[in-house]
């Protein structure tokens, strides 16, 4: 019984991989509003009955895919940031933040239809449901331990915040970062938006015509934003 179950098992891993990957193909050709469970059972050679006991609805495979892709996502910055311990100095946390941001870069470059389906336009009636969450933080938790590990070995001196920011900065630092000071949740959350922007433009095709080395000048401007949170250079 146990042999048969594990082959149940990994026939429902195979199937699920394969639906997941045709539906992929669908986002890269047809864009994720036009994802249809109708169109991808047909390519993966199932009847709709049959994929809709996998996945019951045109939603819950966006999850998936959502989920997948933020997943991958937050691991490639996980990666770089282990890479990068043994590589750099111990309180060199500027070359980590910037080889942070250039593995979150080299993933969208080479996934970018996937990184659009995450940070491009709304699928039309579509909602993310709390499943996404998890998955969607890990870039952000990657960045935020960096400017923790800075500040608590007195290497970031973050900029000051206006006073009229002053309530909604403590809201801020006390929602995901209660142990840091409310000027680096501000500057955290500018830098962490900018970053993307850096990218989308590049995926999207808005540096065209206007940047032509795309690395060195990602790799220039992510370090500018860890300098703008008040990462310092290595003494």
């Amino acid at each position: 019984m146990t042999s048969v179950q594990g082959a149940r098992a990994r026939a429902r891993i195979e199937i699920t991989a394969a639906i997941k990957d045709e539906a992929r193909a669908q986002l890269a050709a047809e864009g994720a509003a036009k994802l249809s469970l109708r169109a991808v059972a047909r390519e993966v050679g199932m009847v709709s009955s049959a994929l809709y006991r996998y996945f019951p609805s045109r939603d819950d495979l966006l999850t998936a895919l959502i989920v997948d892709a933020y997943d991958a996502v937050g691991a490639a910055a996980e990666q770089a940031l282990a890479a990068s311990r043994p590589a750099t100095a111990a309180n060199d946390h500027l070359a980590r933040w910037t080889a942070v941001c250039r593995a979150v870069r080299a993933w969208a470059v080479a996934h970018p239809h996937e990184y659009a389906l995450i940070y491009g336009s709304p699928v039309p009636g579509y909602s993310a449901p709390q499943d996404t969450v998890g998955p969607a933080s890990r870039v952000a938790l990657v960045l935020i331990g960096i400017a923790r590990d800075a500040f608590t070995t007195d290497g970031i001196a973050p900029p000051p915040v206006p006073v009229a920011m002053r309530p909604e900065a403590e809201r801020m630092s006390a929602d995901f970062a209660p142990d840091l000071p409310p000027a680096l949740a501000v500057a955290m959350v500018a830098a962490w938006s900018q970053l993307f922007g850096l990218v989308s433009f590049e995926v999207f095709g808005q540096f065209n015509r206007v940047v032509e080395d795309r690395e060195t000048f990602f790799t220039t401007a992510a370090t500018r934003l860890g300098r703008e949170i008040g990462l310092l250079p290595r003494p």
